[in-house]
């Protein structure tokens, strides 16, 4: 008898040891896309208010995030540790995508079970990037939870819980596009300290959160197009009512380009 695939992303989204959390996911999206886990016809999305969290990191106001020269392991190993807590919730806001939003009325048949895939298939992606960051911070003599945190991401989904278009609009379009912005820099940066290890994991993730990106702009098309509107339109919109700190400058146009957010979907929003 086929698992639930409802009750495996509900225990993903509950287990609160970063470790056991990446594994589960891992493992969820290994039975999901092997027809293990039965996506259930009556699905209901009842989704935990908020995702297990473990003990540490201890979250603070992004300001009191501590910000080190990437000259000293210290200050590498501060870099990882803030990217690895955003692979960490990375990994919830794709699970929550799925349960929260599969029986969105955008979709339906074939249009849900794709919808699903995708988000399974990210989650899966943010799980292995947390464990290769893992892996290369207890290298650099830490570990996950060593150092403070800030849940700006969850508050940013949280904020866009009632509405899937909002949702597709601000997680991966303004905030994972975001990444896009930055990453080249922090590459070029750790690579001119000569940590090419580091560099090179976040290679990787720049390289798959392109496709994470692609995937957030398809479906905000596909969910603006059964309601009737312009996606370009309502991303405006829902950026201004539910992203009151707006986008940033600089943008990687090529990067964007290839995750098909075209100049004219974004640049009217730009300081």
């Amino acid at each position: 008898m086929s698992v639930s695939a409802q009750d495996a992303i509900i225990a993903v989204l509950q287990s609160a040891e970063p470790q056991a959390k990446a594994q589960r996911a891992r493992e969820t999206a290994s039975l999901w896309h092997g027809g293990a886990l039965a996506s259930d016809p009556d699905w209901h999305g009842r989704v935990p208010v908020r995702p297990a969290r473990p003990e540490r990191p201890h979250l603070v106001p992004p300001a009191r995030v501590p910000r080190r020269r990437l000259t000293s392991e210290a200050g590498r190993a501060a870099l990882l540790h803030a990217v690895a807590h955003i692979e960490f919730n990375a990994i919830d806001l794709a699970f929550d995508m799925a349960l929260r939003f599969g029986s969105a009325a955008e979709l339906d048949g074939d249009a849900r079970h794709a919808f699903l895939t995708d988000w399974i298939r990210i989650g899966d992606d943010e799980a292995r990037h947390f464990q290769m960051v893992s892996v290369r911070l207890s290298e650099l003599g830490t570990a996950y939870g060593d150092l403070d945190a800030h849940d700006g991401l969850w508050a940013a989904a949280m904020a866009t819980s009632d509405d899937i278009a909002a949702r597709l609009a601000i997680a991966p379009l303004v905030l994972e596009a975001r990444g896009l912005d930055v990453t080249p820099g922090m590459i070029e940066r750790l690579q001119s300290a000569g940590d090419d290890d580091s560099a090179n994991i976040l290679r990787t993730i720049y390289t798959e959160e392109i496709g994470h990106v692609a995937a957030g702009r398809r479906w905000l098309d596909h969910v603006c197009e059964r309601r009737g509107e312009d996606s370009r339109e309502t991303f405006h919109r829902l950026v201004r009512e539910r992203f009151p700190g707006g986008l940033k400058l600089p943008v990687n146009a090529l990067a964007r380009a290839e995750a098909g957010l075209e100049p004219d979907f974004y640049e009217t929003l730009l300081p």
